[in-house]
């Protein structure tokens, strides 16, 4: 009889947690408010009830299983299993979740960061299956990414393989929550298509429902209204994702030009968009690219979803067969 894997994914409003099998198939999934109350004492507590539980109720008991895998906000120390700077899990100090997570369920237990994880996901069961090459980039709150070459998940000397988000697009552009300005995510995540579109409405004299819907101060102005509206013929959202889309396909080529990978994979909340970001990023990507890179590196959108990230955290408990 053949073991199952547990896949964890962490995120600041819920944590989503699944059982599957050795194949990568989804046999049960669930999720769980993440209480960050109390400096967020509370996470990890309630990730060990609640696994438990669901280990009970499906009549079977932690033998059935070969072990944990973890995608997680912050600073991940791989070696020594820890967590630091996961703010908004509000979490101030590191975090030894590996040893309460073992000592909770008695399974070994690896974890990784949220995009690293969710890029594991995609290259074992998603747009990437079928090559050892791909990157992983994620537009949703933030802008994140992950490298896998060779069939490996490159981290780096210091963990910072991957940060997709903080290639500079816009030297003295925005100011990024890292500190630096200019990086992708401060126009290419969710909040950062809001604070291009609420900007380039200033310049813009035309009509435009997003230009009337801004102007008015509407609160409702979200990343995926920006698309809708730009689907819809509205000139300001389709001049606002014109930018968006160059300043992403620039930030693609130039990871294309560094690795060649098979593919370059778009996920997140922002990947909803579909073609609507697909085309214009892909054609920017390709004016930017090396010839070579242009001719064999493809621009892909995700296929696993809100799913990428517990397949990609039980495929590191693998490892432990």
């Amino acid at each position: 009889m053949s073991k199952g894997l547990i896949g964890i994914d962490l995120g600041g409003t819920t944590t989503k947690m699944a059982f599957l099998n050795e194949d990568g198939e989804v046999l049960e999934k669930w999720r769980i408010l993440t209480d960050i109350s109390d400096n967020g004492s509370h996470i990890v507590p309630n990730i060990i009830k609640s696994i438990s539980k669901h280990i009970e109720d499906s009549g079977k008991t932690t033998d059935d299983f070969i072990g944990i895998g973890m995608g997680t906000p912050g600073a991940v120390n791989r070696e020594n299993g820890t967590v630091s700077e996961a703010f908004n899990l509000n979490w101030k100090t590191t975090q030894p979740i590996r040893k309460d997570i073992q000592a909770g369920l008695g399974l070994p237990f690896d974890l990784d960061n949220d995009a690293n994880v969710a890029s594991l996901g995609e290259y074992w069961k998603g747009a990437g299956s079928t090559e050892d090459d791909v990157v992983f980039v994620t537009l949703g709150t933030g802008v994140g990414g992950g490298v896998i070459a060779n069939g490996k998940l490159l981290h780096g000397v210091n963990g910072g393989a991957g940060e997709i988000g903080h290639i500079t697009v816009q030297p003295n552009g925005y100011l990024c929550t890292c500190g630096k300005r200019g990086c992708l995510e401060t126009v290419a995540s969710a909040t950062g298509i809001v604070r291009v579109a609420d900007d380039m409405a200033k310049e813009f004299n035309g009509t435009s429902r997003l230009k009337e819907l801004i102007d008015d101060g509407d609160e409702k102005i979200t990343s995926k209204l920006v698309f809708y509206l730009a689907d819809n013929g509205d000139i300001l959202a389709n001049q606002v994702v014109d930018r968006i889309c160059f300043y992403l396909g620039l930030a693609l080529s130039m990871i294309g030009n560094t690795l060649n990978p098979a593919s370059i994979i778009i996920g997140g909340g922002v990947s909803n968009a579909g073609n609507t970001l697909l085309q214009p990023t892909t054609k920017y990507f390709q004016q930017n690219a090396f010839p070579s890179v242009r001719d064999s590196t493809k621009i892909k959108l995700a296929k696993l979803g809100n799913d990428a990230g517990v397949i990609g955290a039980a495929s590191m408990a693998l490892q432990f067969r």
